[in-house]
C-alpha cells in the first residue's frame, strides 16, 4: 500500500541536522573517531543546583500530573523577573510570558496562530531552518531576506519591495544570530519597530543565544526598544543559558495579544512542560546567572583557539563575539559548502555544518560550533591541517 505525504511536507527540505546525524553514523560505523563541530549542543554540564531542584521536585506527586498549558506561574514570574533584571523590560508574568517546550517548539507553532494561506513571512537567509519550515507548514509564503557579510549579516530592508512589505504578516529575526554569530544593536531594532508599525507586521525575535557573548559586552533585547512590545514577541531558551538542551524548556515574552494567539495553538496541540523541569528552570533564572559568566569564559578560550587555528589554515572568519558558533568561508578549492563538509568528514572525521543548509545565501560558508573541549578543538585543527586548502 502506497502512502503519499502531504504537499506541505513535500515542500520541506531535508532537515539539515538530521542529515548530518545520518552521515555521522555512516562514518562512525567505519570505526573512524569523529570530532564534531556540527550541532550546537552544549557539552558543559547543567549547574548542579538546578539538577538538585529537579530531583527534589520530581519526587513530589503533584508534579506528576498534567501541567498547565501556559506554564507554572512561578516559572513565568521568574522569567519576568529575569527580563527586568537583565534587560530592564517589564513583563506581566500572567499575560506576557508563556512557557515553551524549548524555543524551537514555540517558533514552529507560531505561524499557525497568525499566518493564513498565501500570507508572506519574511525569513532571514541564512537562518535557522525552522523559520522556513514553520512558514511552509502554516501554508504561508516565505520571502527570504539575504543576510550578507557586507551588511554584518543584518537584512537590508531597503532592498525589500514595498508590495512585499504590504503583504507580509510576520517577520522572523534572530540576534545573536545562528548561524553567522552576528549581533544587532538598538538602532537596528528601532528600525524594525518602525517597519512593523508602518506595515502591521508581527515581529518574532529568536533570542535563544542572548546569554552567549564572549567579549564581556552583553547583548540587547528587541523588547527593550520602545514600542517593541506592541508589535512582537521574543523567544528565549534555557538550553544555551544553562546548558539544558535535553530538558526542553524555554519561554516566549512580549505582546499580550500575540502571546495569547500562540497560547491558543499550544492549548490545542500539547500539554505543557513537566512541572519539576519548570521549577528547576525557575531556580536557574533566579539564582544561577553566575553560570552564564563561567560558560562564556570557557567559550571565549575555545573561540580564540579555533580562530587562531583556522586563520593559520587560511580560512576567512567572520569576526564576532556572540553565540558559540564561528562562521567561516569555504576555502577556495572549488567545492560547495556541502561537498566541502562531506569531503572533510570522509577525509578527516571532522564534522562542520555547511552554510547551504541554512539557506541559499549561506552557500560559500561553513559553521563551526564551540561545544567541544579545547583538546578536541586542537585535534580537529591538526586533522584539518593535514589537508591542503587551495
Amino acid at each position: 500500500m502506497k502512502f503519499e505525504l502531504s504537499e506541505r511536507l513535500n515542500k520541506l527540505p531535508v532537515y539539515l541536522f538530521a542529515e548530518i546525524d545520518r552521515l555521522k553514523q555512516e562514518i562512525r560505523a567505519k570505526g573512524i573517531d569523529i570530532i564534531s563541530f556540527g550541532i550546537g549542543d552544549p557539552d558543559l554540564p547543567t549547574p548542579g543546583a538546578i539538577i538538585d531542584i529537579l530531583k527534589k521536585e520530581s519526587e513530589i506527586e503533584d508534579n506528576h500530573r498534567y501541567p498547565s498549558y501556559e506554564g507554572l506561574l512561578k516559572f513565568r514570574e521568574s522569567a519576568a523577573s529575569w527580563y527586568d533584571k537583565r534587560f530592564g523590560v517589564s513583563l506581566d508574568p500572567e499575560t506576557e510570558v508563556l512557557s515553551l517546550i524549548g524555543s524551537k517548539e514555540g517558533i514552529g507553532h507560531f505561524p499557525l496562530a497568525f499566518v493564513n494561506p498565501g500570507d508572506i513571512v519574511l525569513v532571514p537567509d541564512p537562518g535557522y531552518p525552522v523559520y522556513n519550515a514553520a512558514t511552509v507548514l502554516a501554508l504561508g509564503i516565505p520571502y527570504f531576506m539575504p543576510l550578507e557579510e557586507k551588511n554584518d549579516f543584518l537584512p537590508d530592508f531597503s532592498k525589500i519591495p514595498e508590495d512585499v512589505f504590504k503583504k507580509a504578516k510576520l517577520m522572523f529575526l534572530n540576534y545573536p544570530n545562528n548561524p553567522t554569530s552576528a549581533r544587532a544593536n538598538r538602532d537596528f531594532f528601532k528600525e524594525v519597530v518602525k517597519l512593523a508599525k508602518k506595515y502591521s507586521i508581527i515581529i518574532a525575535h529568536d533570542f535563544a543565544y542572548s546569554e552567549v557573548y564572549t567579549a564581556g559586552n552583553p547583548t540587547e533585547s528587541f523588547l527593550s526598544v520602545p514600542g517593541a512590545k506592541d508589535v512582537g514577541i521574543e523567544f528565549h531558551s534555557l538550553s544555551k543559558t544553562f546548558n539544558m538542551t535535553g530538558f526542553r524548556i524555554g519561554f516566549a515574552s512580549g505582546s499580550e495579544a500575540i502571546i495569547k494567539g500562540l497560547g491558543t495553538v499550544k492549548t490545542n496541540l500539547d500539554s505543557g512542560i513537566f512541572q519539576a523541569i519548570q521549577l528547576a528552570g525557575a531556580y536557574g533564572l533566579d539564582n544561577e546567572l553566575g553560570a552564564v559568566k563561567e560558560n562564556n569564559k570557557i567559550y571565549k578560550k575555545r573561540r580564540e583557539l579555533l580562530l587562531r587555528g583556522l586563520k593559520k589554515l587560511g580560512f576567512h572568519v567572520y569576526n564576532s563575539d556572540t553565540t558559540f558558533y564561528v562562521w567561516a568561508k569555504v576555502p577556495k578549492i572549488g567545492l560547495s559548502s556541502k561537498d566541502f563538509a562531506v569531503s572533510l568528514l570522509n577525509d578527516t572525521g571532522v564534522i562542520v555544518t555547511p552554510g547551504s543548509g541554512f539557506g541559499r545565501h549561506g552557500e560559500g560558508y561553513i559553521r563551526f560550533s564551540l561545544t567541544l573541549s579545547e583538546d578536541r578543538i586542537k585535534e580537529g585543527l591538526e586533522r584539518m591541517g593535514l589537508r591542503q586548502f587551495t
